[in-house]
Formats: structure tokens, sequence, C-alpha cells
């Protein structure tokens, strides 16, 4: 019996695999390699390439190596592009979804980890964002996200699965410098890139109501992200058939824009840049921070990486790639 993980070869995906292979479970990995790398698949574990809309090679994948669960982390990730391409994101988040789901349910598969995304609330004005925040998506992929918890509910109640839908809030830092994150769309890399070209950091307004005038996040390190991954594994296989749980992943603090340069700057020895400030980007809600509770009694999971380590480690990735 095995966990499936789909984009199990790419950067989230990865660690997610080895956080379940040193938790004890049996892995096989499910990727198109659109975005995922084969060389970031350990050793001894089975690498079946495939597309989630590929309905036949998915029913062999679930068939041949005996699986029992799925952890679904492939998806079109980027928000921007989801705006140019909506259609080729819905065909990829919510389709690819509803066919996994298919080949699930044929093949007596009654577990399902889905990751999906604090972009399912949109702006929320509040201090903490909680499970019962009202989901009003800026973007069509926020709206995949969604849509698609809504298609494991129907499911978890027509077939009697079990499900965890985890909303991931900002993902940084890496367990070791060759599976860092290669591409440059969070504040963490994009600030690299500005030094690599010997230029200031840009802040996007300075002006909102925080108390340094720039946006609050809440930073999560990858490696939670994928503890979090397991410890929600482990919870569905000891749970009651029709489980569903909807589960924020964060730390429930928040930090600046200008905190994280500033400690990006000085764990990067960069002290000398100055950061540049330049107008608002439309649609950044001021702060954007998890209420990390239900997740803890749910799950007995906290997050366990600050935000130093998260920057320290992003670094060395950064280094690592860009040499």
């Amino acid at each position: 019996m095995a966990w499936m993980v789909t984009g199990g070869a790419g950067y989230i995906g990865a660690h997610v695999v080895r956080a379940m292979l040193a938790g004890g479970q049996s892995v096989v990995v499910y990727d198109d390699l659109s975005t995922g790398n084969a060389e970031k698949v350990p050793a001894g574990v089975p690498l079946v390439i495939g597309s989630v809309l590929d309905r036949q090679r998915l029913d062999a994948a679930i068939r041949d190596h005996d699986v029992s669960g799925v952890v679904h982390v492939a998806a079109k990730k980027q928000v921007g592009e989801s705006v140019e391409r909506p259609l080729h994101y819905y065909r990829e988040n919510v389709t690819g979804l509803e066919t996994l789901l298919e080949s699930m349910v044929a093949g007596g598969v009654d577990r399902l980890v889905f990751s999906s995304s604090a972009a399912v609330y949109g702006m929320p004005d509040v201090d903490l964002v909680t499970e019962d925040t009202p989901c009003l998506p800026m973007s069509p992929y926020g709206e995949t996200k969604l849509v698609g918890e809504w298609l494991i509910h129907a499911a978890a109640r027509a077939h009697g699965l079990r499900c965890a839908s985890l909303r991931y809030f900002n993902v940084a830092g890496a367990a070791s410098p060759e599976l860092a994150d290669a591409g440059v769309f969070n504040l963490i890399p994009m600030v690299f890139e500005r030094l690599a070209a010997d230029e200031g950091p840009r802040i996007f307004g300075d002006d909102y109501g925080t108390p340094d005038g720039t946006c609050i996040r809440d930073y999560i390190h990858v490696e939670d992200i994928a503890s979090a991954h397991l410890a929600a594994v482990r919870r569905l296989d000891e749970a009651e058939s029709g489980t569903d749980l909807t589960l924020n992943i964060g730390r429930g603090e928040g930090s600046s824009v200008k905190e994280m340069v500033d400690r990006i700057l000085k764990v990067t020895g960069r002290g000398d840049l100055t950061p540049e400030v330049t107008a608002r980007r439309p649609g950044d809600p001021a702060r954007v921070v998890a209420g990390a509770d239900r997740i803890r009694t749910e799950l007995g999971w906290s997050a366990t990486y600050g935000v130093d380590e998260m920057i320290d480690s992003a670094w060395q990735g950064w280094l690592h790639h860009h040499p």
C-alpha cells in the first residue's frame, strides 16, 4: 500500500515526499515534469510520468503501485498567469482534480490530501484569517482552488472519501539547497534577484495602515508545509469514512515587507543597498495572517521554523541555482 504524491518532483511536492518517507510512509511520485525535476525524486521512489488529465495513466499508476491514498500537490499556481490563461488553469487545476477523483473512486482509493491555498480568501479585512473567513478569491488561480475544495466536499459526501484540504499561506525556504524553489515569483526570491543585479529591493507601497506602512504576511517554511501533509496523512489513515477537513497552514504570526527586506539584507550581507519604495500593486491587502488554531486541534501540528531560517535556507538555495 502506498501514497501517491502528484507533483512530487516539484518544489513543495519534493519536500512532502521526503517528509513522508522520513515518517515511514511508502510513496510513489506522479508528475508530468512540466515544472518538476526528476532529479528531486529520491532514489528508490517510483516515478510515474503523466498528466492528471490522463485517466488511463492515473488508473494504471493506482493499480500498479497499490495506491491507498493521494496527496495532490500538482497544479498550476501563478496568479498573474492565471489571469492571462484562465481556461488553462481551470483545465489543469479543476478538470485535472476531477479526473484524479474519478480514478480514485474507480480504484477504491478513499484518502486525499489536497494542496489548496490562502488565495481562496482574496482580500479579507480581518486580523486573523480563519477557515471560517468568507472566501472571495481575486484570481482564476484562487477560484480553481476553491472550486477544487467544493468538488472534494461533494465527492467525500457521495463516495465516503476521507479528505483534508490544506490552505497554504506564504511558502518559503528549503530543506536543502538543491530542493529550493528556482522560480522568482515570491517576495524572498524577488529580493534575491534584485540583489544579484546590485539593485535595492523594491517595496510596493509604504502607506498601508500597518505599523511600518508596508504589507504584513504570514510566512511558512516549506518543511513545515511538508510536515503538515504528513500529519494529515496520518489523520486520514485513522479517520472515519466521509471525514472532510479544511485547514490553514500558517504560523499565526505576521511579518511586514519592510521587516522581511531588512532581514534579507542582513542575511545576505548587502546592507549597503537601500530599498526602493514604489507604488502599491493593485489588489494587495494590507494584512493576511493565518489563524492556525484548527490545525493544532485537528492534527496536533504547529509550525517549528522561524523567518530567519526561511531566509537563510532560501539564500543557500538561490546560490545553488544561481552560482
